[in-house]
């Protein structure tokens, strides 16, 4: 149950975060900033978070299933497991927020595939370490 709450607290967090960032360089926002609209970015992260946390609390618990998965999977281990959680995330998070229209881009698609990996990367990251895991069972000869 620990692992659930860990990806609930932190994913809809990072990757509100970085859900913020990327559209605001996306906008072209950071070409005409300068470090003191970087006070106003984190009001806005502030006042969004609770949509972060509404629509970011799912997907993350979804992830977090999947990572439970693969931790009763012998073969891989947490490093594998890690990766393999980020990755599919990346696929997702990249397909669902990015567009298919004229901007689409390669920039476009590994700024939105980050906004997944790097919070179920670091969610399976903390799970690993600061969680118990139970041992996979082993067969009796």
């Amino acid at each position: 149950m620990k692992r659930y709450l860990v990806f609930a607290l932190v994913g809809p967090f990072v990757g509100g975060f970085l859900l913020l960032l990327t559209t605001t360089y996306q906008s072209g926002y950071w070409t005409e900033a300068h470090l003191g609209e970087v006070g106003k970015l984190i009001v806005v992260f502030f006042k969004t978070l609770q949509y972060s946390y509404l629509f970011g609390f799912l997907p993350s618990l979804m992830i977090g299933a999947i990572d439970d998965i693969l931790l009763h999977v012998r073969r891989v281990g947490p490093l594998l497991r890690m990766l393999l959680v980020g990755l599919l995330a990346f696929v997702l998070a990249a397909f669902t927020y990015g567009s298919r229209g004229a901007d689409s881009g390669a920039v476009q698609f590994i700024l939105y595939g980050l906004v997944g990996f790097v919070p179920a990367v670091l969610s399976s990251w903390l799970v690993h370490h600061y969680v118990e895991e139970p041992r996979p069972a082993t067969a009796a000869s």
